[in-house]
């Protein structure tokens, strides 16, 4: 069934079994062994990519593309950005060869288009019509659009590499669930500036090296900040998701109603516009867009998408090593420890910590320190987890042309001068 369905039928939820039912889906533990990624990409003409795509020539190719075979599960985004989504791998190098082998496809398919796929965290020249209007897009377009345009921007302009793990073990140590959670949080602002590729809006530079990040910072703070820190993941999410604006409430034949100012929990205790039940709670969790998103597994959503066919390889294998090998999880946990004192008590994405990381990337002179060292610890254990030589080649291509030089992708982009300030 689409999450867009409206299920029915299986009794009001209450408050203690919408706890109950958060408690037990969204942190699946036990020992890591499966990964997977999702790949974001914008959509550009193949020999102009300045030149804007029509909507109709776009609908016209992604139609076609739905009848190419592929692992992988094929998407599209409001704005015609084009994911695929990997099956869980049971290793990093299942998982590339997977989707290597979807990407050459859907490549091959568009270049008979005339269009090409474009690694960069936020569309550099167009801000194009929204192509998608299921009533999930439209409902969520009216609830953004309260507090401006900056969730069109999102929907319509962004692009991403997210990168899929197992919670961890129940039990404390390297690889337990409550130590990766809070290294996710730490690290994904080192992710932040070190990948950070998105330093131009509407043709002009916008004075971030991840302008990207810094539409997800100006979002509903209800619904893109992480859970308050220093308590058990599962407490802290459990109450954020119940405490998170409901952003629409499906309905069977017409237009979602967009509630406002109306929690979950509200809604559970008011049973207006009518009693939630499980599927409307599974549906509030995908409407839920922090920087690192529980859903069984953990789901890092801060990388900005990468350039070239095969640069969100790097991301995914850096990622996964630090991650998932207990040597590395152990020594990348200290090395990003410190960070907590710029960080301060604000959660991400809207504190200090993440703030520097979208604006300078590599230039913060902390964020590069402790890229480099976060860097050389995957170099050692990708050996240990089995990954081809060219992978490792890969992240030590990039450790070397970016990190190690207090650079990020970003850096390349040629941009002109800047536009007024994001913030």
């Amino acid at each position: 069934m689409s999450p867009d369905d409206v299920a029915g039928g299986r009794g009001a939820l209450t408050e203690e079994e919408a706890e109950a039912l958060l408690d037990g889906i969204c942190f699946k533990t036990g020992p890591p062994r499966t990964v997977g990624v999702e790949l974001e990409w914008l959509v550009h003409d193949r020999h102009d990519p300045e030149r804007p795509v029509p909507a109709h020539r776009r609908a016209t190719a992604f139609e076609q593309l739905r009848a190419v075979p592929l692992a992988s599960a094929l998407t599209f985004e409001p704005g015609g950005q084009l994911e695929l989504s990997s099956p869980p791998a049971a290793s990093l190098t299942e998982c590339i060869s997977t989707v290597g082998a979807d990407l050459h496809a859907v490549r091959a398919h568009l270049r008979d288009a005339g269009l090409a796929l474009a690694g960069y965290g936020q569309d550099p020249w167009h801000h194009p019509d929204r192509i998608l209007h299921a009533p999930r897009y439209d409902a969520m377009e009216a609830y953004f659009d309260r507090s401006g345009t900056t969730g069109r921007d999102m929907m319509r302009t962004t692009a991403s590499v997210q990168i899929c793990l197992d919670a961890g073990h129940e039990e404390p140590g390297p690889l337990g669930h409550g130590r990766r959670w809070h290294l996710a949080h730490l690290l994904g602002a080192v992710l932040v500036a070190a990948f950070a590729n998105s330093p131009m809006r509407r043709g002009r530079a916008t004075g971030w090296r991840s302008t990207r990040q810094a539409v997800w910072t100006k979002l509903d703070p209800g619904r893109t900040t992480a859970p308050a820190g220093g308590r058990d993941p599962r407490v802290a999410w459990t109450a954020y998701a119940l405490d998170a604006p409901v952003m629409c409430v499906r309905a069977p034949d017409g237009p979602w109603d967009v509630p406002e100012g109306l929690t979950f929990r509200d809604w559970i205790r008011r049973g207006l516009p009518r009693p939630p039940d499980r599927s409307d709670l599974e549906y509030h969790i995908t409407t839920l867009f922090p920087p690192v998103r529980p859903r069984g597994h953990l789901e890092l959503r801060m990388i900005d998408a990468q350039p070239g066919d095969n640069g969100w390889i790097v991301p995914l294998a850096v990622t996964t090593a630090l991650f998932d090998d207990p040597e590395a999880a152990e020594t990348v946990y200290r090395a990003v420890k410190p960070l907590a004192e710029t960080a301060g008590p604000l959660p991400p994405p809207g504190n200090l910590l993440w703030l520097n990381a979208a604006r300078h990337g590599m230039a913060d002179p902390e964020l590069r320190t402790t890229a480099a060292a976060c860097f050389t610890t995957a170099l050692e254990a990708l050996p240990r987890i089995g990954v081809a030589r060219a992978v490792q080649d890969a992240v030590a291509d990039f450790t070397d042309r970016y990190v190690l030089r207090g650079r990020c992708p970003a850096d390349d982009v040629r941009v002109p001068e800047p536009e007024k300030d994001l913030r």
